[in-house]
C-alpha cells in the first residue's frame, strides 16, 4: 500500500523514470518486492538505482561488488559499462578481475599517494605495483 500511495502522487513522467531506472538496474520484475527480500547484489543495484534517480553526473562507488556472487558481479560490470556512456564512475575495488572488465583507466594508490596510473596492462606491469602489491 505504501508503494501505491507514493506512486499515486507522482506524475506519469516520474513514474516512467522509475520504470526506466528499474529496467536499467534489472529490477523491474522485482519492483513489488520488499527490499529486504532482495539478494545482496540486487540490494546494491537498488542503491545504484536510487542514486541514478538523482541524475548525478558522477558516481562514487566503494567496493560495489564485495560479497556478490560471480553472476551478480558480471551483471554489475554490465550495468557499469552501460552507465559509462552517460555518467562518470569512480570505483574503489579490490577485485582486479572486475576492475579489468570495466576500467578504461586505473589508478593504484599506496599509503595515500598515486603509485601508478594508466591502462590496466600498463599498471599491472609497473615494477612498483608488483613490488608493493605482490611483494616481488
Amino acid at each position: 500500500r505504501v508503494r501505491r500511495t507514493l506512486l499515486a502522487r507522482l506524475g506519469s513522467a516520474e513514474r516512467d523514470r522509475i520504470a526506466q531506472t528499474l529496467a536499467r538496474i534489472r529490477l523491474a520484475d522485482r519492483a513489488d518486492r520488499t527490499a529486504g527480500l532482495l539478494s545482496h547484489g540486487q540490494k546494491q543495484w537498488l542503491e545504484i538505482g536510487m542514486l541514478l534517480m538523482q541524475e548525478p553526473k558522477l558516481l562514487l562507488l566503494d567496493e560495489p561488488v564485495a560479497g556478490m556472487s560471480d553472476e551478480e558481479t558480471e551483471r554489475t560490470a554490465e550495468l557499469f559499462l552501460g552507465l559509462a556512456g552517460t555518467h562518470s564512475l569512480v570505483v574503489v575495488e579490490h577485485d582486479m578481475a572486475f576492475i579489468e572488465s570495466i576500467a578504461r583507466k586505473v589508478t593504484v594508490l599506496h599509503e595515500g599517494s598515486v603509485l601508478a596510473e594508466g591502462p590496466m596492462a600498463q599498471v599491472q606491469a609497473d615494477p612498483r605495483v608488483i613490488e608493493v602489491y605482490l611483494g616481488r
